[in-house]
């Protein structure tokens, strides 16, 4: 006889890591959280100042992960958060405009997802090294350009804002596939359930 938990063992192991991470049940409340307080730190984000050059994402990275397996995404949101994190930890954010109390709020958030994004993949090998490479850019451009003032602040978070989002439109193309695939099974499971009744009542 077969057990609701010796069920629920075999459906994660064929499902995971997608519909089996717990962090994609709820991942728009700390993204959301995260972003608020992005928006807490400072102005509102306009266009970029002319003094600071514009980042360039790799965008044909973004594509090619958002074509990929599952638990390739995956590991791309985390470790696009981890860079991020990496951002708001280094030594010359002491020096930006907002107080290191909003600091500590945003990374508290970014590590929460983190932790869990790590539970849900099984490698710690290091990020791309495209994705590094603009991460690391982004962080000569703000943190260490010296005299850009206000500018590179303001570039940080805009930067940081675009990329929550973009990694929030990722977990949406993880969910969607997710959710169809529950409501084939559901409907499935139904036929099945049908079909037992037909049987019993003939």
């Amino acid at each position: 006889m077969v057990t609701w938990t010796g069920l629920l063992f075999v459906l994660c192991g064929a499902l995971t890591p997608a519909l089996c991470c717990d962090w994609l049940t709820h991942y728009k409340q700390p993204s959301k959280e995260a972003r608020d307080l992005l928006t807490l730190m400072g102005d509102q984000l306009t266009e970029q100042h002319s003094s600071v050059h514009p980042v360039r994402f790799p965008k044909h990275l973004y594509k090619q992960i958002k074509n990929s397996e599952v638990e390739s995404k995956l590991v791309f949101i985390r470790d696009s958060l981890q860079l991020i994190f990496c951002l708001y930890r280094h030594d010359n954010l002491s020096a930006a405009p907002w107080g290191a109390d909003k600091t500590e709020g945003f990374l508290t958030v970014i590590h929460r997802q983190i932790m869990e994004l790590s539970a849900c993949v099984s490698t710690n090998s290091p990020a791309n090294s495209r994705l590094r490479s603009y991460y690391r850019t982004l962080a000569n451009s703000t943190l260490s350009c010296s005299g850009c003032g206000t500018a590179s602040w303001q570039l940080l978070r805009k930067e940081t804002k675009l990329r929550l989002e973009q990694l929030e439109l990722l977990v949406a193309s993880i969910r969607v596939p997710a959710a169809a695939s529950r409501r084939r099974s559901a409907a499935t499971q139904q036929q099945r359930n049908t079909d037992t009744i037909s049987k019993e009542c003939f």
